[in-house]
């Protein structure tokens, strides 16, 4: 079957944790991945996790970044030469790229994390890079667009912004994770998020313990 991928735009707001775990669900239910890592976002991610991303070394970054847990730790995770030969990197100034035209096949786009910066460019269509440029276009093509923002608090223009998102038929996933299901290490509050933008994507993972409507049961579990 052709190659359909779910394309992931990295922006530069604090929680690379969080882009890490939706590849890793991802990769984890088979399904190929459009990575854009923005400018902004390598200043962060070399901040939260001391990693380079760099186009040239992608690949072997990449590898490093998805091993990472959410605590910093390195080799937490299991990461195959299968899941990456799934990926699919595209440089964020690369305008010209397949995602970039709304003839190139892709089930939609999960922006993870997106600042502020990001909700602007995509609700405004500046289209100043390849990250927006795929946003507005996974919006005219009326294609499954999920935007995880996280920054608090959220002033009146962002929150117009998000409106106007909305409307154009995006969901916005705040990057609020819950409590309920049990989460005893940061790790769980990160792949929670993680689990509600696969969720807005219609994928299937096993990232969070759902709630059965049992009062008590996450605490239980902690237990």
């Amino acid at each position: 079957m052709p190659r359909r991928p779910w394309v992931v735009g990295v922006s530069g707001a604090s929680g690379t944790p969080y882009a890490a775990s939706v590849v890793r669900g991802l990769l984890a239910a088979g399904e190929a991945v459009d990575l854009i890592v923005s400018r902004a976002s390598r200043l962060t991610l070399l901040d939260e996790t001391g990693i380079s991303f760099r186009d040239a070394h992608w690949r072997a970054d990449l590898r490093e970044w998805l091993a990472r847990g959410a605590d910093g730790k390195p080799g937490t995770f299991g990461v195959t030469d299968a899941g990456l030969d799934l990926v699919r990197y595209w440089p964020a100034g690369d305008l010209a790229a397949g995602p970039s035209s709304g003839s190139y096949p892709v089930k939609g786009m999960l922006i993870v994390p997106a600042s502020t910066a990001c909700v602007a460019g995509v609700a405004l269509g500046l289209s100043k890079d390849l990250l927006q440029r795929v946003a507005s276009v996974t919006l005219k093509e009326r294609r499954r667009l999920v935007v995880a923002v996280r920054e608090t608090p959220l002033n009146g223009q962002t929150l117009r912004h998000l409106v106007t998102l909305d409307e154009a038929g995006a969901v916005v996933v705040p990057a609020s994770p819950a409590f309920y299901a049990g989460a005893t290490h940061i790790q769980d509050l990160v792949d929670f998020v993680a689990g509600r933008v696969l969720d807005a994507a219609d994928v299937p993972h096993r990232l969070y313990r759902r709630w059965e409507g049992e009062l008590g049961s996450g605490s239980k579990e902690a237990g």
